[in-house]
């Protein structure tokens, strides 16, 4: 086939790299020109995966390769701001594409944003295989030093040959470049540090384990945190595929829409939401669910989808559920007015896609006066030993000592902080919950616990359900030090 060449995209001493038209054709491609052999471009070329581009001719000689490859039309990832369920979109997506490459012997050696092409049509690409290579066992390091400074495992610089475990550090640190400045926040600063572990055995073996631990829910809890999050969308954007790829086999297939959540409604005067649960929703072992909270100045309902919402977020919790799901809204309300929620079952994205929204009844807020719950007072660390079929298990609760100031329907936000000041995790239970299964608190799972010396220590917020008579107790912002519970040292 030949081209006519419309553009240089970019010149170095690795090679050039053009935007080329077939001749006797309206096709654009991407024609590179390499120094060296590349054979992994070879490889590529009888390769098909959704999320990786279409290799068409791959020429090897001495001194050089030629690669004609699928041209991408787009925005690099790092230009772009994602909201949590898009980061989690792209988070599936890469770590499939990884799995498919990994599966087939080939390491990328330079995940990056700027090689993450976010397409037209909503889905990314994983580009350039300049410094891809196919591991050999009878090598203890890699022949040529490459990848990108900043984003490079230590192996890469001659200490080992590089493995799964080199893509799954430049992974880590590219997620860690995506969340910006919300890393230290998000439960996902556990999962990024290993894989960015500079000891390859203390990472993730493998990018399935990546996967799994993002999506694989972590904390049970009948209550999720429910962050408030309003972040700028991607133009153009789509959040979910329509087809994706099959445990890396390169085949598709149609995800199912979700159900959608019947009769959301409000528990009385609670301002505890109630819909229909969806167990098939969520990730792993948990369901999940995407809200959004609207406040009118007269009762009129919200459109489905309808724009001008005040406030959304996600609601995680165990998909052994009852047939109601509910949620605790009354924390969200701030100006008199008629709220409404519309909330809509999320899909993992791999077999499930989301379910549209259904918009609930109307609660009329009238307390943007009233006075704070109690703040928790007298903090404290609880430690049971407890055993289960015959093997002891040490369990760790946040308590507080205030505990009966409060109704059964009130619930109470627990935050945990590791000794640098950093946010670890956190957990909502109601007292009605606290008090069957509790121990008196909240647990927190010991596996946010592990640094071998680390130290740690919480705070409690009460969360009201009596919106029209209380507000949640303060959490000032930053927290004073009154505010935390003793530390917990391992």
């Amino acid at each position: 086939m030949r081209y006519r060449e419309i553009k240089l995209l970019k010149q170095s001493d690795k090679g050039t790299v053009y935007l080329v038209q077939e001749e006797a054709g309206e096709g654009r491609f991407v024609r590179k020109k390499l120094e060296g052999q590349h054979s992994v471009y070879s490889k590529l070329q009888s390769l098909s995966h959704p999320n990786l581009p279409k290799v068409y001719e791959t020429v090897l000689s001495e001194d050089f390769t030629i690669v004609v490859e699928e041209y991408i039309e787009g925005k690099p990832l790092g230009s772009t701001e994602l909201s949590e369920k898009q980061f989690l979109c792209v988070v599936g997506e890469l770590c499939g594409a990884l799995e498919y490459l990994h599966g087939r012997g080939i390491i990328h050696r330079d995940i990056k944003p700027s090689n993450l092409m976010m397409a037209d049509d909503g889905h990314i690409r994983l580009l350039d295989f300049d410094a891809a290579r196919m591991p050999k066992e009878e090598q203890e390091q890699d022949t040529h030093l490459l990848g990108t400074r900043g984003y490079a495992a230590p192996e890469q610089y001659g200490f080992a040959q590089t493995d799964e475990r080199t893509d799954i550090y430049s992974l880590g640190i590219t997620l860690e470049r995506l969340l910006g400045e919300d890393f230290q926040r998000r439960r996902y600063r556990k999962i990024l540090h290993k894989c960015t572990d500079l000891d390859p055995n203390k990472r993730y073996q493998s990018v399935r384990e990546v996967r799994e631990a993002f999506f694989r829910k972590k904390q049970k809890r009948i209550y999720g945190c429910a962050a408030v999050c309003i972040l700028a969308v991607v133009s153009g954007m789509a959040l979910y595929r329509a087809d994706v790829v099959d445990g890396g086999s390169g085949e598709s297939m149609e995800l199912t829409v979700l159900p959608t959540p019947e009769d959301p409604h409000w528990d009385g005067d609670t301002g505890i939401m109630l819909w229909g649960n969806v167990p098939e929703s969520g990730y792993g072992d948990g369901v999940c669910y995407y809200w959004k909270l609207y406040r009118k100045d007269t009762a009129e309902t919200p459109e489905p989808g309808e724009e001008g919402w005040c406030a959304e977020g996600d609601m995680r919790g165990d998909n052994n559920q009852p047939d109601w799901f509910n949620m605790n809204f009354a924390p969200f309300f701030e100006e008199n007015g008629y709220y409404y929620v519309a909330v809509a079952a999320a899909g993992d994205g791999i077999e499930h896609a989301d379910s549209s929204y259904a918009v609930s009844d109307v609660f009329e807020f009238t307390g943007a006066n009233a006075p704070a719950l109690p703040i928790p007072t007298d903090l404290a660390w609880k430690i049971v030993e407890e055993e289960e079929n015959g093997v002891s298990e040490r369990t760790y609760w946040a308590t507080w000592g205030n505990i009966d100031e409060y109704v059964d329907s009130d619930s109470f936000d627990v935050c945990v902080y590791d000794q640098d000041g950093n946010y670890v995790m956190n957990n909502i239970w109601p007292k009605d919950w606290i008090q069957e299964v509790g121990n008196g608190g909240i647990r927190i799972r010991k596996e946010f616990l592990s640094d071998r010396n680390g130290s740690y220590r919480f705070t409690v917020q009460a969360l009201t359900s009596r919106p029209n008579e209380f507000k949640s107790s303060p959490m000032p912002e930053p927290v004073p030090e009154e505010y935390f519970s003793p530390w917990y040292s391992n």
